[in-house]
């Protein structure tokens, strides 16, 4: 059982298909398959569900999980033994479902920064917590929760949400919404798992009903131009108001005491932070999220 093995092993598991992880790892898909045929025979037992589609089973999910954690601490070991003797800067890998509202902070850590290597990874909130503990990722930002016990979490800022509208739009002089004004409206949505469609679900299931979504977009800085050209309404946080990916239309507050969303960074407990992820750590949860000119926040003693 090799490390070459282990790593091939964790993309079939991830994509549960052998000819696309072979693709993706560039390797003939019989030899991948013999590569995953030992293993099982080294564990003495199957991984995977082979009928039908390739699923991996209960074994596999469990030795999934000891796999991406030993993968995890070998590959935190090489960053900190390359910091410790000063061959390099360090890295910090950052997960978010966007960064379109971090711009500012990510900018103040490369100025402060500039031998840090930054990785940015962008993911749904429902992949995080299993990033962190494989430690494929230092730090995450999301604006859902991540339950799990073994997770660090500060809260950022807390932000209402309000529906977008293009300017010319029935309810775009409204001084505020209700779920029921929307009910027979069209929707442009993120997809499903991110917090924007998540929350417009639980918006409308407290009234019993359901959104009319007529566009799902994973590009989601499309989402404002897509609203402000008239295509339909949506979800749209209250700080895309102060930042420079302005929504082209208007924003109205949803009279519903749910319709916001608190924006957390978390890390795992279980690992040893790097000299790069503390910096950036401190950088992100110093920002004055407030203020519509935001930055570092003042401190005073």
């Amino acid at each position: 059982m090799d490390l070459h093995t282990l790593r091939q092993f964790l993309v079939v598991a991830r994509l549960e298909h052998l000819s696309r992880a072979a693709e993706e790892l560039r390797v003939a898909q019989p030899s991948l398959s013999r590569t995953i045929a030992r293993l099982e025979n080294e564990l003495g037992t199957p991984l995977f569900d082979r009928a039908g589609r390739l699923r991996l089973n209960e074994a596999g999910r469990l030795f999934r999980g000891y796999v991406e954690r030993s993968l995890g601490e070998l590959d935190a070991g090489r960053r900190a033994v390359a910091e410790s003797t000063g061959e390099g800067f360090g890295t910090v890998r950052l997960a978010s479902e966007t960064f379109l509202t971090f711009t500012g902070p990510l900018a103040a850590y490369k100025r402060a920064h500039p031998g840090i290597e930054v990785e940015l990874h962008q993911m749904p909130a429902a992949e995080m917590a299993r990033a962190l503990r494989a430690q494929e990722i230092d730090l995450c930002v999301a604006s859902q929760p991540i339950p799990a016990d073994d997770l660090e979490s500060i809260r950022l800022f807390d932000d209402p949400v309000g529906v977008g509208t293009s300017h010319d739009h029935p309810l775009a002089g409204r001084p505020s919404v209700s779920v029921d004004d929307l009910a027979d409206e069209s929707f442009i949505s993120a997809s499903r798992g991110h917090w924007q469609r998540r929350l417009l679900d639980r918006l409308f299931a407290t009234r019993n009903l359901t959104p009319k979504i007529i566009c799902e977009v994973d590009e989601l800085s499309a989402i404002a131009e897509l609203i402000g050209a008239g295509l339909g309404i949506g979800l749209v946080p209250g700080m895309a108001r102060n930042t420079a990916t302005r929504l082209p239309g208007t924003w109205i507050p949803v009279d519903h005491p749910d319709c916001r969303r608190t924006v957390t960074l978390s890390r795992w407990t279980g690992a040893h932070p790097s000299t790069a992820t503390r910096l950036m750590q401190t950088t992100i949860t110093t920002w004055n999220w407030t203020s519509k000119n935001n930055g570092p926040a003042v401190r005073h003693e």
